[in-house]
């Protein structure tokens, strides 16, 4: 069976662990610094097994000993954003917490898969590509799928219909800067810019760019962790089953859409190597220019961080 590490216990990470055990992708290592907690919960999983019905194990751990041949790390250690906190305000706090995490992932599991879901997330997903040393197609951002899904929410609920119909695509930065492409956005096979009017569409994209936001407001004292979780599972079961799917992540852009060396959310294939191919979709000029716009602003926040010290 295969082996899933997901570092950082709180609610995302032990939400990612549970649907990761009740999928049966592996079985699952449940890593935080707090003694006891992730003990306590893999415990709490794993007899909830006899009534999900699945056969992975889980277990807890303080140390990174247990990780040893991880096929796939996912990464959500790190600080949550609390209301009025933007999410670049985490930047260099969440710095030294990936780095040093991707560090011990180097040194136990070595041929594993990372995916990173901590904020800022295109940011720290090129912290731990420096960190690592892994080839940028075994370091992938977690950004598109969530931020895709919720445009889809909105959509869906917009109109009425099965979110199971919708399939929405969103690109760029996962923050305040992603770029929504309502062209590429379908019902059914149906382009929503022939369902919505334009200013519907807007709407929805700006609660989209806000979205995390949104649910900050309402918890106050925390942030969202079911459709985060959801979203990093869904690319850790391409990653694990092979299935080859293309979907929106952040990956290391190396000249595709006239943009170099910046993590960015842009459709992927994800496989049993990690990125296997990236697609450039014919954009128009202003879908473009948001895009490289998303791009020089992560640049901007590449450059207020020392990547030595990773």
């Amino acid at each position: 069976m295969s082996k899933i590490t997901v570092v950082g216990g709180g609610f995302v990470g032990s939400t990612t662990a549970q649907r990761i055990a009740e999928k049966e992708l592996g079985d699952v290592v449940l890593v935080d610094i707090l003694e006891g907690m992730p003990q306590g919960k893999a415990l709490d999983m794993m007899q909830s097994a006899a009534v999900e019905r699945f056969d992975s194990k889980i277990i807890g751990s303080n140390t990174y000993s247990p990780i040893e041949d991880s096929d796939v790390v996912v990464i959500t250690a790190g600080l949550a954003r609390k209301p009025g906190m933007d999410r670049l305000d985490l930047l260099k706090k969440n710095q030294g917490i990936v780095a040093g995490v991707a560090r011990e992932v180097k040194r136990f599991a070595p041929d594993s898969k990372i995916i990173v879901v901590s904020n800022p997330l295109d940011v720290m997903s090129y912290v731990a590509l420096v960190s690592s040393g892994f080839p940028s197609e075994r370091v992938i951002g977690m950004a598109g799928v969530l931020d895709s899904a919720r445009f889809a929410c909105f959509i869906a609920e917009e109109l009425d219909v099965s979110v199971k119909n919708v399939n929405a695509m969103v690109l760029g930065g996962h923050g305040d800067e992603m770029v929504p492409l309502p062209r590429f956005t379908t019902v059914s096979g149906i382009p929503i810019t022939e369902l919505l009017d334009d200013a519907t569409i807007e709407s929805l994209v700006t609660r989209t760019r806000h979205g995390g936001a949104e649910i900050v407001k309402l918890l106050k004292t925390g942030s969202a962790y079911y459709a985060p979780s959801a979203s990093a599972v869904d690319m850790v079961e391409s990653i694990i089953k092979n299935q080859k799917r293309v979907l929106p992540a952040s990956v290391l852009l190396k000249g595709q859409y006239g943009i170099e060396g910046v993590y960015l959310g842009v459709p992927a294939k994800l496989g049993a190597s990690g990125v296997e191919k990236v697609y450039e979709l014919n954009l128009t000029e202003d879908e473009l220019g948001a895009l490289k716009e998303s791009a020089s602003l992560i640049k901007g926040k590449l450059d207020e961080i020392n990547l030595d010290d990773c």
